[in-house]
């Protein structure tokens, strides 16, 4: 403070779950934020303090992310470069006990990761497939996917029982995020996916080009475990497609 110094006299805080405008320019914040009212905002805050009553077991440790934005009905994630081991399944059961036998030793980390092709062609099928990740990039390591355990590298080029299981690598991304509570069956994982496609688009945000072919959702609870569990549908941003 002082003749010399600065005196702040006042603060206005936005918070992208209630004062993004729709249809507005996401690199242009002074017009994308609008104001709301004292009640609207009280009701928010109070809705992140509500419990969540009894939670499914995690399954395993979670992959650490950087929360860019707690939206309207999504967030948005920096996820660090990973790499991990992934299988096609028939059921998800078959594809968790795949990877578990694998990955034995390895601690594995949450989510498991679901792909799964919408129009499915038989004549191009294509088979749906579960990640599940085992060595993130430190920060300072770059963006790009830390090395594989031997162990990992060792197995996977075996062949034999683990012929059907590969390494696989993802760099550091920006992932748009929906939480869904029922059971993860393909018409709410779809219906999931649209929703999040609309409110990308009402905040002016774009996702990769070719998202649109296949659904991408996670689990993070134990198998077959007692409680609220866990489940997202994820869908990555093109570089530029965000304001981060």
């Amino acid at each position: 403070g002082g003749k010399e110094g600065i005196t702040i006299v006042g603060q206005t805080d936005y918070w992208d779950s209630i004062n993004i405008k729709e249809g507005m320019d996401p690199s242009v914040p002074q017009t994308q934020y609008q104001t709301v009212s004292k009640t609207d905002a009280i009701q928010d805050f109070l809705g992140q303090l509500q419990p969540d009553g009894f939670q499914a077991p995690a399954a395993a440790p979670e992959v650490p992310y950087l929360l860019l934005r707690r939206g309207n009905g999504y967030e948005l994630r920096q996820y660090p470069g990973f790499c991990g081991i992934e299988t096609p399944y028939e059921r998800r059961d078959y594809g968790f006990g795949s990877l578990g036998a694998f990955a034995k030793g390895m601690n594995p980390l949450a989510p498991s990761i679901m792909k799964v092709y919408n129009d499915n062609d038989e004549a191009e099928f294509k088979e749906k497939t579960m990640t599940w990740p085992l060595q993130f990039a430190m920060p300072g390591e770059g963006k790009e996917a830390p090395k594989p355990p031997s162990a990992a590298v060792e197995k996977a080029g075996g062949g034999g029982q683990w012929r059907s299981i590969s390494l696989t690598e993802q760099p550091q991304r920006v992932v748009a995020i929906r939480a869904f509570e029922d059971a993860a069956m393909g018409p709410v994982v779809r219906n999931c996916d649209r929703e999040l496609r609309a409110l990308l688009k009402r905040d002016g945000l774009t996702p990769v080009k070719g998202s649109e072919e296949f659904v991408v959702f996670t689990q993070y609870d134990a198998v077959h475990s007692m409680g609220k569990r866990r489940s997202e549908v994820w869908i990555d941003l093109e570089d530029g497609g965000h304001p981060f």
